[in-house]
């Protein structure tokens, strides 16, 4: 399933810090590849990694405010709190699926517990 962690609204100049995301998720995803899309509209940087329920992957918009993951909900879940550690607490942000079926905002210091809770709740 597709899940998306975005920046509501204007971020300015923002972006999120590749090489701390990177580090990041090299730390859960050891065997991690990770790879810059050139040229592309849409992805800037995309890694590939298997986790305990299969492949997965992710990859970082271009401008660098929304991370598109194609995983469990469980690693999504994971993902998006680590993207909401890495962008500033005066940005909101979203995680949604594909679908819309849900969308929650993820405040500051939200946990992977929290963030579940939010989506069962909103679902």
């Amino acid at each position: 399933m597709t899940f998306l962690a975005v920046v509501e609204g204007d971020a300015g100049e923002w972006r999120v810090d590749e090489d701390a995301l990177t580090e990041a998720i090299l730390d859960r995803w050891a065997d991690a590849e990770t790879r810059y899309q050139q040229p592309s509209e849409v992805r800037s940087l995309m890694w590939e990694f298997e986790t305990t329920n299969g492949p997965g992957e992710a990859y970082l918009h271009v401008d660098g405010t929304c991370l598109y993951m194609d995983v469990w909900e469980d690693e999504a879940i994971w993902l998006a709190v680590l993207f909401r550690r890495l962008t500033p607490d005066n940005l909101g942000l979203v995680f949604c699926d594909q679908g819309y079926s849900f969308e929650v905002r993820l405040p500051p210091g939200t946990s992977e517990t929290e963030l579940r809770d939010l989506v069962k709740a909103a679902g």
